[in-house]
């Protein structure tokens, strides 16, 4: 199934994102969660994140190609460009495409952290919008993108970010999954600049559900997004209470997903941390109404 084709069809489309496992035992367990997942809420598809290394980059397209093969969900490669030659990312794609796996979210991904092995990087892409280009020209594959509500951290402004957003559309993306958000209004503003820029794709609300606080502090730090003043400070009163701050997030998760339906969001894309009980929990809540 092309994930392209799953929008627009007059019911919101549910998909969960893992990330790549390290270990054997690992790779089982994300099985394991997708599973539970597929039975208890059914998701349209599933994603599995990019591994910058050589054997984590091997369980990635292991993974996809298993929640395909063994679980019967469509699954979607992620694939980071940055550092790779048109070959390599030829050799990957002609394998995701033996194997069944015919949906790709297109990425620049991370330059390393050290000077010295970003200057070595030996690669022919330098943006995302490479990337597309290429794999929609020379592939027959559904190809997906990022997009940042709150804008990437390395943009210039906001009207340059949102010029690549459409530069990527303009390549061929036939929909966009935003980065992590807490404040809808984020969303609804960049939406509404999306389409007046006329970006016409689907545009997917990306949905984290807060667990842990220095985790989320963590990773709200490293992508440019933001934890509105209210919400931390209710979770920093209870940051050393596990259960109390898993109930904060969940009510937090459970009204913002509520807000983006009724909206008309195309769908709801969870950033799962490979567990299931948090996005089980939102989706049950969610379909009471």
């Amino acid at each position: 199934m092309r994930i392209g084709d799953l929008y627009g069809h007059g019911r919101p489309v549910f998909s969960f994102e893992f990330f790549p496992p390290k270990t054997d035992a690992a790779a089982e367990q994300l099985l394991a969660t997708a599973r539970d997942l597929k039975q208890a809420v059914a998701p349209d598809f599933i994603s599995v994140t990019y591994g910058a290394g050589g054997s984590t980059r091997t369980r990635t397209l292991e993974c996809v190609t298993r929640i395909q093969s063994d679980l019967g969900v469509t699954a979607m490669a992620h694939l980071a460009c940055l550092g790779h030659t048109r070959r390599e990312i030829a050799e990957i794609v002609e394998r995701l495409s033996g194997d069944g796996i015919e949906n790709v979210l297109a990425l620049r991904g991370d330059p390393p952290q050290d000077p010295a092995a970003r200057s070595c990087a030996n690669g022919e892409f330098a943006h995302a919008t490479d990337l597309i280009g290429y794999l929609r020209g020379n592939f027959d594959l559904d190809v997906g993108a990022a997009c940042y509500p709150e804008m990437h951290p390395e943009a210039s402004s906001a009207c340059d970010d949102l010029r690549w957003a459409k530069e990527k559309v303009d390549r061929g993306a036939r929909f966009l999954i935003t980065q992590l958000f807490f404040d809808n209004r984020d969303y609804f503003d960049f939406l509404n600049r999306a389409r007046g820029a006329e970006i016409n794709v689907p545009i997917v609300p990306g949905i984290m559900p807060i667990t842990n606080v220095a985790q989320i502090e963590r990773f709200t730090k490293l992508c440019g997004a933001r934890i509105p003043d209210e919400l931390h400070h209710r979770l920093s009163r209870y940051s050393d209470d596990p259960g109390a701050v898993m109930a904060i997030g969940l009510e937090h998760a459970i009204v913002q997903c509520r807000e983006l339906l009724d909206a008309g969001a195309p769908g709801l894309h969870f950033y799962t941390l490979n567990k299931s009980l948090a996005t089980r929990g939102i989706l049950a809540a969610l379909r009471r109404f």
